[in-house]
């Protein structure tokens, strides 16, 4: 029996059989949703509160920050404790910041969420896929995601159950066959009765299965600073262990400066801040996002839409707008067929066919008068085939589709006429006589072809600068279509797409080797079936693109799962809604743009920012590396720490992480961020240990070196904000004098909060002269890592 999640049923109820037409009753219904019954997804993607403040509370780090913090108290060093405001500042930020993205998603999740079409006390309604309930008499039609397995009862369906099964076929599902969830009608309409839903429907099966043998994949990035946080936190403890042991046994400290001085460096260790600013400043992201009309499924798809260089595209509902319409009819027989008499098949055929695709919306609002004549036989149009059917109760039979897939080997004899039509930009669409059995599967029987049908979609009106931005910024466009490539050729065209005039059809496309060859020669591809749209997408990520994909239609529902990052549009089918990482709730190419810049501003201020927290951390692990090896104490106590890191680091890396930046990313994320934030750390290694040298030569006080060693990494740290900060902007400026003069306030007039002491001649001599040569030196350092980056460049190269 089905359950609401995995909950307990309240009351077991018994299994009802209703007619198709009439449904369970609203009390029934109502009984079976209070019960338990319902179609709940038992694996709800959203947090509850509770959850969000225990991942930003009961974090291992912070874990590491209480323990120190009790060395602290144990010893009763309580100023050096100004590091744990900071840590709880971090906490309720990132509480905050996560409460606010959930309630915007939750408004922005409850448009696109996916809805059922029931039959209840005989009376079709619309609900919510989750208030489905077990028994229930829904119908399903072309687009419909199947939410729970069902019985097909009346009606026929093609299915693609791909997603489930991996296999591209699309399946005819007619009475007493089974629909399973996480499948896709194709075409077709029926009525099935609800049989496992929730917990017990194929889906949840495969999903509860999957969580137990995986996790959900990473972004580059988030893997990258899970990878560097792992390594972080399990150094710190023989590190620690090791210099306690050294200060008390070697060093001879007691135990209060013992305690002091290990907990210092292994403060400068973690990069408490760091996991904090990518979740804050991924999470203002995707609400930002989400005021563009942007709802973001999975939050890595932001950093990979920031590394896309091609994207692909279909006509229908990015080139053109989602409508289409009749232009014309050109007889091919006017001897046999006049005008009217090819507009009373279109009629007929029209009126037999669903208006599951808009191709025959169209056909329906052009030929909208009475039928003469029944419908025996329906084949509804397939994105395989390329064509649909119908056999009319006078035993005539019509195909209507690609003037290629129907005619065969005679499309040759009439090549020419419907090509020169295409290279107008119409749809070209054949109506034929059939002498057989309308099926997808093959045309066997003799064709005598009718009349050619041409449609038009309008072109978006901002599409050409759409794609003008596209081509400035460096991402290629790929159209992936599966009308005449003639056609698809001649509309990207006269929307400025770059490349359009190299077209190929992709029916020729008949090994690996042609296809991955041709996504490197061609920008529009026609007549690709969705499971070449797949394959395309395949290729291009072998050879080496981050790949995002556009798609509307059942048909895109394959390529979007591969993609590296998939945008559907809201107005398209559910399905796509719901693969979909991106759903564009306005269904506007013209937005995309702006989500690109969006995911671009995130990623390269996340890794600018990251840099400044990677100088603490690589001047304190090599600090503490020679403090191990050579029994050396550490200049700086934590209050000191704290001042630093706040002005120099915490701060500016937020201000920076929420500007403005275009510019697309380049690289792997921790690799830039290691070598950005290098030469600043070695620079206040070298100048720490120089003053470490200098003040026991001239006989500085150890307090006189603490206050100096403060001083110089806040040199430095000015520097390094900087360099990443150039060119200046008056925001950028005002950012700078505000953490200089915030430190010196802190120095000054908190001096005693901050453990700063008033410096000597000699003091402020020695720190002067340091301070103006890590000028040169951070200069020389960066001068080297470009070096050496850009020979590994050519190397690659």
């Amino acid at each position: 029996m089905a359950q609401d999640g995995g909950a307990k049923l309240h009351k077991v109820l018994p299994r009802v059989e209703t007619d198709a037409a009439e449904g369970l009753s609203p009390e029934q219904a109502a009984e079976r949703l209070h019960n338990g019954y319902a179609n709940v997804n038992p694996d709800t993607p959203e947090r509850t509160v509770g959850q969000i403040v225990r991942e930003n509370v009961f974090t291992y780090f912070n874990l590491i920050f209480a323990v120190l913090a009790v060395c602290l108290v144990a010893v009763g060093s309580y100023k050096d404790l100004t590091f744990m405001p900071i840590v709880l500042i971090n906490c309720v930020i990132g509480i905050v910041q996560e409460l606010r993205s959930r309630a915007v998603l939750r408004k922005m999740t409850i448009i696109t969420s996916p809805r059922a079409t029931v039959v209840r006390g005989g009376a079709v309604a619309t609900v919510k896929a989750d208030d489905t309930v077990l028994d229930d008499i829904v119908i399903f039609s072309s687009g419909s995601q199947i939410y729970a397995d069902g019985i097909v009862l009346e009606g026929e369906c093609r299915v693609n159950e791909a997603l489930v099964t991996g296999e591209a076929d699309e399946i005819m599902k007619s009475a007493g066959d089974t629909l399973f969830s996480g499948s896709f009608v194709v075409s077709g309409e029926c009525r099935a009765r609800l049989d496992k839903v929730g917990r017990d429907s194929f889906v949840s099966t495969l999903t509860l299965e999957a969580k137990k043998s995986g996790k959900k994949q990473r972004s580059e990035m988030m893997h990258a600073l899970t990878r560097l946080v792992q390594v972080i936190g399990v150094a710190i403890i023989p590190l620690g262990a090791s210099m306690l042991y050294q200060n008390r046994n070697v060093l001879q400290m007691n135990m209060q400066d013992s305690i002091v001085t290990t907990v210092t460096p292994l403060i400068g260790m973690i990069p408490e801040g760091l996991y904090l600013l990518v979740s804050v400043a991924l999470a203002v992201s995707v609400t930002r996002l989400a005021k563009m009309k942007t709802l973001v499924h999975e939050m890595g798809c932001i950093e990979t839409l920031a590394r896309v260089d091609v994207l692909c595209v279909d006509k229908t509902g990015t080139i053109t707008e989602p409508f289409m319409q009749v232009r014309d009819t050109v007889l091919l027989c006017e001897d046999r067929f006049s005008a009217e008499d090819v507009a009373q098949i279109l009629t007929d055929y029209a009126s037999a066919q669903a208006g599951d695709n808009e191709t025959m919306l169209a056909l329906k609002r052009q030929y909208d008068g009475m039928p003469s004549k029944g419908a025996l036989k329906v084949l509804p149009f397939s994105s395989s085939a390329k064509y649909s059917g119908v056999k009319f109760t006078d035993e005539s039979a019509y195909l209507l589709g690609a003037p290629e897939k129907i005619l065969l080997a005679g499309y040759d004899a009439r090549r020419d006429e419907i090509e020169s039509y295409s290279a107008r930009g119409f749809r070209v669409l054949l109506l034929a006589m059939y002498d057989g059995e309308p099926d997808a599967r093959a045309v066997t029987g003799g064709v005598f072809p009718v009349a050619l049908v041409l449609l038009t979609n309008k072109i978006r009106d901002e599409a050409p600068a759409t794609f003008k931005f596209f081509a400035e910024q460096g991402v290629t466009i790929k159209v992936i279509s599966g009308d005449n490539p003639a056609t698809v050729s001649q509309i990207a065209l006269e929307a400025g797409i770059a490349g359009a005039d190299k077209y190929i059809d992709a029916g020729t496309l008949t090994t690996e080797r042609k296809l991955r060859r041709a996504v490197e020669e061609y920008t529009v591809f026609g007549r690709v079936t969705p499971d070449q749209k797949r394959k395309l997408v395949r290729a291009l990520k072998h050879a080496g693109h981050t790949v995002a994909m556009t798609g509307d239609g059942v048909n895109d529902v394959l390529a979007l799962k591969d993609a590296d990052c998939s945008i559907a549009m809201a107005s398209g089918s559910e399905v796509a809604c719901h693969i979909a990482q991106l759903v564009l709730l306005d269904s506007n190419f013209a937005a995309m743009p702006r989500v690109v810049l969006e995911g671009r501003r995130v990623i390269n201020n996340i890794e600018r920012s990251s840099a400044l927290f990677l100088v603490k951390n690589i001047f304190s692990f090599i600090l503490a590396a020679l403090k191990l090896t050579f029994a050396l104490t550490y200049p700086m106590s934590p209050s000191q720490l704290s001042l630093f890191n706040v002005m120099f680091i915490g701060i500016p890396s937020f201000v920076l992480a929420l500007e403005p930046n275009k510019a697309r990313v380049h690289g792997r994320f921790l690799r830039n961020v290691i070598l950005n934030a290098l030469p600043a750390g070695l620079t206040d290694v070298g100048a720490l240990l120089t003053a470490m040298f200098l003040a026991e030569r001239f006989g500085i006080a150890a307090d006189e070196l603490g206050t100096m060693a403060t001083i110089l990494c806040a040199f430095v740290g000015f520097l390094m904000l900087l360099k990443l900060t150039v060119p200046l902007t008056t925001l950028r400026r005002a950012l700078i004098i505000a953490m200089l003069a915030g430190f010196t306030l802190g120095a000054i007039v908190f001096s005693g909060l901050f453990n700063m002491v008033a410096l000597s001649g000699k003091a402020i001599g020695v720190t002067a002269l340091l301070a103006a040569l890590t000028v040169p030196l951070m200069l020389l350092l960066t001068a080297a890592v470009r070096r050496f980056t850009h020979g590994r460049a050519r190397q690659r190269a």
